[in-house]
């Protein structure tokens, strides 16, 4: 089933999400759900929040973007041996940020018509249950480390615009005036993952 994606003004993505038990009801056609709907929007993630489920559960699919980028932005955004993951992330925790950052555009399936760039940690050391409720404890970087980030904090009820300068933020405000009022100037398209790629500003790696 596909769920319409929870757009900007809607109080359920400033909410911090509550944990889950396995016996959450219906987890996994919940999980399911979000795949259909993440690849019907053609999208890299999504977050519970973003279906209107205040709940600590995010997919990431970077596995697609490593396919669609050129074997020079492969480089750049994915370390060696890293072909992307197509994972589920329950009750997640970061619990290690890289001291290297790096600066690259983003975007949000529940911000619509908004590309900005946004300076995150390379790598991150995260804690979390799979769709067993198996617990993993990874390290991932580069461009999947960004996805989880973004994600991450949707269930914290943080999106990635509150990373923003101040005068960013004042220059996009009536942006996000007309997306509260349902009149965004135009809807996602079929490429909105493509326009999510890292690899459109290659200088922005790091060395």
């Amino acid at each position: 089933m596909i769920k319409p994606i929870t757009v900007y003004g809607n109080s359920v993505l400033r909410k911090e999400c509550e944990d889950i038990e396995q016996n959450y009801p219906n987890i996994q056609e919940v999980i399911e759900t979000m795949w259909q709907t993440l690849r019907d929007a053609d999208g890299c993630g999504l977050a519970a929040p973003q279906i209107n489920l205040p709940i600590k559960l995010f997919i990431v699919n970077s596995r697609d973007t490593y396919t669609y980028m050129s074997a020079k932005e492969r480089e750049h955004f994915f370390v060696e041996e890293d072909c992307g993951i197509e994972e589920t992330f329950i009750n997640a925790k970061i619990i290690a940020y890289s001291e290297k950052v790096w600066t690259a555009g983003e975007g949000c399936l529940s911000i619509p018509d908004l590309y900005e760039e946004v300076t995150r940690p390379w790598s991150v050391t995260i804690r979390y249950q799979d769709n067993e409720f198996k617990e993993q404890n990874r390290t991932y970087y580069g461009y999947t480390a960004r996805i989880i980030q973004h994600e991450f904090e949707h269930t914290q009820g943080k999106l990635y615009i509150d990373r923003l300068s101040p005068l960013r933020k004042q220059l996009i405000k009536n942006k996000l005036m007309r997306i509260i009022k349902g009149s965004p100037e135009k809807r996602l398209g079929q490429r909105w993952q493509r326009c999510w790629l890292p690899g459109w500003f290659p200088e922005s790696a790091p060395a």
